[in-house]
C-alpha cells in the first residue's frame, strides 16, 4: 500500500516541480506571472482602502491631460483617471477570481459525477450542459443579469453560472478515461469507496486540467465584465473599465483620449499576461504535451 501511495504521488509532485521550472525558465511567462501578481496586489490594496479611496475627489479642472500631477488626466468632473484605472482594477480581478470559481466548483462537480457513474446519471447531465450551451452565451449573460438585476453580485453570478459548460465537458471525459486505470482498480481492491476513489485518486490526477481553465476562465470574465458594463448591466456606483469605456465615447469628440487610453491599456496588459500564462502552464502542466 506504501508503495502504491509512492507511486501515485512521485509523477503528480514530480509534474508540478517541473510546471514550476518551466516556468521560472520561460521569461515571458514569468513576466506575464509578475504583472498578474502586481495586478492583483493592486487589487486587494483598493479593496481594502489603501489605494484609490479618494478616487471621487476633484484633483483639478474638468479633462486635464496627462501630466506629472495626473499621470492619466482628469475627467469631466476633475477626477483622477489613476485612480479610476486602480479601483476599476478591483472590479476586474475579484470578478475573474469569484467567475472562475463559481465556474470550477460547478464545472468539476458535475463532470466528475457524470463521468464516474454514468447510466443515467451521465444522460442527465449530457443534457442539462447540451441545452444549456445551445442558448447564445451572451443572450444568456444578459438575460441573467436582467433578471437579477445590476450590481457586482449580478456579475458574479451571471458570469459564474453560464462559464462551467467547457470544464464540465473537459473534466467528464477524463474521469472517463481515468476510471478504468489501475490505480483506480487497485483502491477499489483495497476498499475504497466511489468517493474516495474520485476525489482521493481520480480528480488530484486531473487537477492540471482545471488549474489551466481557471486561469483562461479569468480573463474572459475580466473582458465579459466589461462588456456587461459598457452596455450598462454591470457594476454600478464605482469605477469600472468597461464604464470607463463607454463614458469615453463622446469624449473622443472633443479629443480627450486618456480615460479610454488607460482602461483599455489596464485591460489588455492582464488579458495578455493571464493569455500567455495560461498557455505556458497548459504546456508545461499537460504530460502530453511534454510526453511524460
Amino acid at each position: 500500500m506504501i508503495l502504491a501511495t509512492a507511486t501515485l504521488t512521485s509523477p503528480s509532485q514530480s509534474l508540478w516541480s517541473h510546471a514550476l521550472r518551466q516556468i521560472l525558465k520561460d521569461k515571458v511567462a514569468l513576466t506575464s506571472l509578475l504583472i498578474v501578481i502586481i495586478y492583483s496586489l493592486a487589487a486587494i490594496l483598493t479593496g481594502v482602502g489603501l489605494l484609490a479611496s479618494d478616487w471621487q475627489v476633484e484633483i483639478g479642472q474638468s479633462y486635464m491631460p496627462p501630466s506629472a500631477d495626473a499621470i492619466f488626466g482628469t475627467d469631466i468632473f476633475g477626477r483622477s483617471v489613476w485612480y479610476k484605472t486602480l479601483k476599476g482594477t478591483e472590479v476586474a480581478m475579484s470578478v475573474g477570481l469569484v467567475t472562475a470559481i463559481i465556474s470550477m466548483v460547478i464545472g468539476v462537480t458535475l463532470g466528475a459525477i457524470s463521468g464516474y457513474f454514468g447510466g443515467k446519471t451521465d444522460e442527465l447531465i449530457v443534457w442539462f450542459y447540451t441545452t444549456f450551451s445551445s442558448i447564445p452565451y451572451i443572450m444568456l449573460l444578459v438575460a441573467i443579469t436582467f433578471i437579477l438585476g445590476k450590481g457586482l453580485l449580478a456579475v458574479y453570478l451571471a458570469l459564474g453560472l453560464t462559464s462551467w459548460v467547457s470544464l464540465c465537458r473537459l473534466i467528464r471525459g477524463e474521469v472517463i478515461r481515468h476510471k478504468e486505470r489501475e490505480y483506480v482498480h487497485a483502491a477499489q481492491a483495497i476498499g475504497g469507496g466511489d468517493m474516495r476513489k474520485l476525489f482521493k485518486h481520480i480528480l488530484p490526477n486531473v487537477l492540471h486540467l482545471v488549474i489551466i481553465h481557471f486561469s483562461l476562465q479569468f480573463q474572459i470574465a475580466i473582458k465579459s465584465e466589461v462588456i456587461l458594463s459598457y452596455l450598462g448591466l454591470g457594476v454600478q456606483g464605482r469605477p469600472s473599465w468597461g464604464t470607463m469605456i463607454d463614458d469615453a465615447k463622446l469624449e473622443l469628440a472633443r479629443g480627450v483620449w486618456w480615460q479610454l487610453g488607460a482602461a483599455t491599456l489596464a485591460m489588455f496588459l492582464v488579458v495578455l499576461a493571464f493569455n500567455t500564462l495560461g498557455d505556458a502552464l497548459r504546456d508545461s502542466l499537460d504530460p502530453k504535451l511534454k510526453g511524460k
